[in-house]
Formats: structure tokens, C-alpha cells, sequence
């Protein structure tokens, strides 16, 4: 389940969100344009479910790709799915749903495809798990599911390292200092994972392949085929 004081947290930043994502995430081209290459469907209109969907950004590198794609987006804030809605505009074949995706009952046909970036990170371990297996029974036969997120290190160490190179860089950055301490500290909140966990979770879950594709340090991109 999402806390309430992330959602307040992602309500707050809403509007910059956007604008101040590709300096918080140091390997932001090859991050996204990786996640986004991992989505393919041999369809022309697949149904896609975008989790934890904020702003929409991936949804709209993966409606690039698939101009005719029906997209479904979940977020826990609204404020964020404005956004969302200020990017797609009027388009018929993007639906938004406010609401929790940890506990969200979703109905309808199955998905071709289920994506996330930067948000499975935020559940507890048990309730990544649990999401996974969610997943796997809203995919079609031979669905694939896309996450590119944040994940934990293989020690203490790591994690420290990470932490440090990471406030480096944002530290060059041209985002104010307000904007650093706010990004900072919404990162208290992280409940990063390592890979290894994940691919368990999402072997325990059903899925036939998983692996990490991508790695920079924290930030990781999965793929997993039902």
C-alpha cells in the first residue's frame, strides 16, 4: 500500500515534475530509450497498463512506438495524472484511474503488456511481491511487463556509494538547491530492492523469462515474459 505522505509528497511536485526528472536521473536516455525498446508487441493496438504512471512520460515514449496503443494509467495522485492528461489531451485511447495500484482491483480484458518507472520502489517487499503476481494475471498469454526503477545494492556499501555519486551529480545540476533537499528527501521513502530478490519475486509470480537489462547504478530496468 502507498503511504499517504508519498502521495502528498508527488501532489506537491507535480507541475516540475516533469521538467526535473531527466537532471534526478543521471542515465536518463539510455534509462528510458532501454525500457522503452523492451516493450514490443505484435500488435498493432495493444492494451498496455502504465503502474504508478505519474505525468505519463513512459506511456508517451511507448505511444511513440505504438500510435495506436489503448493505454490504461494508474497513479495514486491525482494531482500527477493531471499532468498526464495535460500531455495526452483529448486522445480517446488513454484512460486514467486515481488510485492505489498496490491494492487496486483491476477487471476487463487482460493486457498486452504492463509497464512502470520509478514507482514499484516505494511498496514494501511484501507488497512488491504480491503486485508481481497481480501483474502476471492482467498479462495475456506471452505478455510482458517492463520496469524501470530503483533497486538496492548487493551490500551497504553499495547502497552508500550510490547514494553519494547520486547527490554529486544532482548536486552540478541546474536545479535549485530547493528542489535537491525536496528530491532528497522524498528518497527517505525508498524501499529499494535488489535484483535478485525481484527476479525471484517474479519467477515465484509465474513468469516464464525475467532479467535485469539495465543497470546504473541504483537504477535498474527488468524484463519479464508470461
Amino acid at each position: 500500500m502507498m503511504s499517504d505522505l508519498l502521495k502528498k509528497q508527488f501532489d506537491a511536485v507535480a507541475q516540475s515534475y516533469d521538467l526535473q526528472r531527466r537532471p534526478l536521473i543521471p542515465c536518463f536516455d539510455d534509462f528510458y530509450s532501454t525500457a522503452t525498446a523492451w516493450v514490443n508487441v505484435d500488435k498493432n493496438s495493444p492494451r498496455i497498463l502504465d503502474i504508478g504512471a505519474g505525468t505519463g512520460l513512459f506511456s508517451a515514449y511507448v505511444q511513440q512506438k505504438y500510435p495506436e496503443a489503448q493505454l490504461t494509467l494508474i497513479d495514486i495522485s491525482e494531482e500527477m495524472l493531471k499532468g498526464a492528461r495535460t500531455r495526452f489531451g483529448e486522445d480517446p485511447n488513454v484512460q486514467y484511474i486515481s488510485g492505489d495500484f498496490a491494492t487496486y482491483c483491476f477487471d476487463g480484458q487482460p493486457y498486452d503488456a504492463v509497464i512502470s518507472s520509478l514507482a514499484i520502489h516505494h511498496l514494501t517487499h511484501e507488497d512488491k511481491s504480491r503486485l508481481f503476481h497481480t501483474i502476471h494475471t492482467l498479462l495475456t498469454d506471452g505478455g510482458i511487463f517492463v520496469n524501470a526503477d530503483q533497486v538496492a545494492g548487493t551490500s551497504d556499501y553499495f547502497d552508500k556509494r550510490y547514494k553519494e555519486q547520486w547527490e554529486h551529480t544532482i548536486s552540478q545540476s541546474e536545479l535549485s538547491n530547493e528542489v535537491i533537499v525536496s528530491a532528497i528527501e522524498r528518497r527517505k521513502l525508498d524501499r529499494n530492492a535488489t535484483i535478485e530478490d525481484q527476479l525471484n519475486w517474479l519467477y515465484e509470480a509465474g513468469f516464464a523469462e525475467a532479467d535485469c537489462i539495465y543497470k546504473y547504478n541504483e537504477f535498474a530496468v527488468f524484463f519479464a515474459q508470461k
